[in-house]
């Protein structure tokens, strides 16, 4: 009967290599780290700081951006500036949301300069400025006055010696609120007043058709 020594040594020398070349099992939490542009692209927040003498001013936030937003037309008015690259949306609730794209090019981009500025009786009023990162593409203006003309631009700020491009600007007015209820109130009572308008004349053409209308004289035989 031959004996199986020899085949046990020869699978041990010949096996054990191949399973060192294979180095130890990978970990269950293990994962490939993410590209610098995944992480970026998947970066949720928009940095941005307020100038003036609000409760902010001077201080770095961060907001979440409005992306897929779109201006509905019975909540929302939408203003654009001359180029169309900066879009002011002037919702009901009297908040403006500003939306821009990726300017060009996209090379040394440092951030945006945003600037407000609202007319007055006899001059003009600046907002509080704003500076906000390379990747923001929109900002909210939370409260805005009613019956005030706003101006707002935006200029993109890029890395020396690079200059900077001329600013986008949009000028819109805030209706106020009390004329919105009074819109809104107008529209309603005008609707209910068209569908009495229209009972009102189906009931007329039903008592015209039948009632005053005279009847037929019988036939002589």
């Amino acid at each position: 009967m031959p004996s199986l020594l020899p085949s046990l040594l020869a699978l041990l020398c010949f096996g054990a290599p191949a399973a060192a070349l294979r180095g130890p099992p990978a970990a269950a939490g293990d994962a490939p780290p993410a590209s610098p542009r995944r992480a970026e692209a998947a970066e949720p927040w928009c940095p941005y700081k307020v100038g003036g003498e609000g409760a902010a001013s001077g201080r770095l936030c961060f907001r979440t951006p409005a992306r897929g937003f779109q201006c509905a037309a019975r909540a929302c008015r939408a203003h654009r500036s001359p180029g169309g690259a900066l879009v002011a949306n002037v919702l009901r609730n009297g908040s403006v949301l500003l939306q821009w794209g990726p300017p060009r090019p996209a090379a040394g981009l440092r951030g945006f300069a945003l600037n407000c500025s609202w007319d007055g009786t006899y001059t003009r009023f600046p907002c509080d400025s704003v500076e906000l990162g390379a990747a923001c593409r929109d900002y909210l203006l939370p409260e805005a006055h009613g019956s005030v003309r706003y101006r707002l631009c935006l200029q993109p700020r890029y890395a020396p010696p690079r200059p900077a491009p001329p600013a986008q600007c949009v000028e819109f007015r805030v209706e106020p609120a009390a004329m919105r209820d009074i819109v809104v109130a107008m529209t309603a009572v005008g609707g209910s007043i068209c569908v009495m308008l229209v009972f009102i004349c189906l009931l007329v053409a039903y008592i015209t058709e039948n009632l005053m209308s005279p009847a037929p004289a019988p036939r002589r035989a």
